[in-house]
């Protein structure tokens, strides 16, 4: 049935039950599972404003980017506990719904899996509006959970 599954991860509710199903489907068919997480890159302002706020962060890229891997690396030991053994994790910046689209694409994935909506440990990841653009840039079958 699916051959590459990419699970799309923000750290929220809505997200982890999409993993949960990704891996449900991904044992069903015999398929490795992607994960995948995207934070968005942030402004040279922004950065600027990091170095007032004194953070342990040299930017607040660098900060999302920690929040990504962490998120990430969760998600691929819930998927590698469940039993799956074919499972890998990535993190990039970038706009969401193309990130996520592009690394499918790329992935050769036959199936996207995403929450509906989030906003979890990364602020502003999915607002609903990710999951609508997802379903209507991608060429293949996306699973909104």
């Amino acid at each position: 049935m699916f051959n590459t599954i990419l699970a799309a991860c923000d750290g929220s509710a809505q997200s982890e039950n999409a993993l949960t199903k990704a891996i449900d489907l991904a044992k069903l068919s015999g398929a490795k599972l992607l994960i995948l997480t995207v934070y968005r890159h942030h402004s040279m302002i922004e950065a600027s404003l990091s170095m007032v706020q004194g953070s342990k962060h040299a930017t607040p890229d660098k900060a999302l980017e920690e929040s990504a891997t962490q998120i990430a690396n969760a998600a691929r030991k819930i998927a590698g506990e469940s039993g799956l053994t074919e499972v890998r994790a990535f993190v990039r910046s970038g706009q969401p719904a193309r990130a996520i689209v592009e690394f499918a694409k790329k992935h050769e994935a036959d199936l996207i899996v995403l929450g509906s909506r989030g906003a979890g440990s990364i602020d502003g990841y999915f607002l609903g509006s990710v999951s609508h653009k997802v379903t209507g840039l991608s060429t293949i079958p996306v699973l909104v959970v």
